[in-house]
């Protein structure tokens, strides 16, 4: 695939935005929840680490290096492959033994084992991006990577009927919260979310 044909590639999918019964009930208010867990990679990583692979593909990268071990991985090889693109995901020890073998086996990833915590593969990682070709993928610390996980909230903004009170994010790293923050800061979301 040529790098030009990178924007007609669709990673993400609009997922269902439903209302929680049980929640609402026990809150007292409309609780949605947004089923993120259906994406193609089962979580909501691949908006923000597809995003930032499809800019990468544009700007002619042809090697995706990653380093987690867990979804964004999974989201960086998943995106490769819909990209064409070669992807090596550095995991730590820690790493469960079926993630290794889903990015290998099924998503086709070049897969290395590389120290004790999550900071030593990042490490590893960051040094193997530095050769031609390649961009390096973080789970959840770059402005691509926030942007793409915007696209939530401008799901909810179109699924919504009424403008919600407050919008829950799980935080871990923060690329998500990043993603939120900066799409209910947009004057166009602003009056919807």
């Amino acid at each position: 695939m040529d790098k030009s044909k990178a924007d007609d590639v669709q990673l993400h999918i609009h997922t269902p935005l439903l209302l929680s019964r049980p929640l609402s009930r026990k809150t007292g208010f409309s609780v949605y929840l947004k089923y993120d867990n259906m994406q193609p990679t089962e979580s909501f990583k691949l908006r923000g680490v597809g995003h930032l692979c499809k800019k990468g593909k544009k700007s002619g990268c042809t090697h995706i290096v990653s380093s987690s071990g867990g979804n964004a991985g999974v989201a960086a090889a998943y995106a490769a492959k819909q990209l064409g693109l070669a992807a090596t995901v550095i995991v730590p020890e820690t790493t469960p033994q079926f993630t290794v073998d889903r990015l290998r086996h099924e998503l086709g990833a070049n897969v290395e084992i590389h120290g004790k915590v999550w900071n030593h593969a990042e490490q590893r990682a960051l040094e193997l991006a530095k050769q031609p070709g390649c961009v390096y993928v973080s789970p959840f610390d770059h402005p691509d990577i926030w942007e793409g996980h915007a696209t939530v909230i401008e799901e909810i903004a179109e699924d919504l009927k009424e403008k919600p009170d407050v919008v829950i994010v799980s935080v871990g790293g923060g690329g998500l919260l990043c993603g939120v923050v900066q799409e209910i800061g947009r004057a166009s979301c602003r009056e919807r979310v």
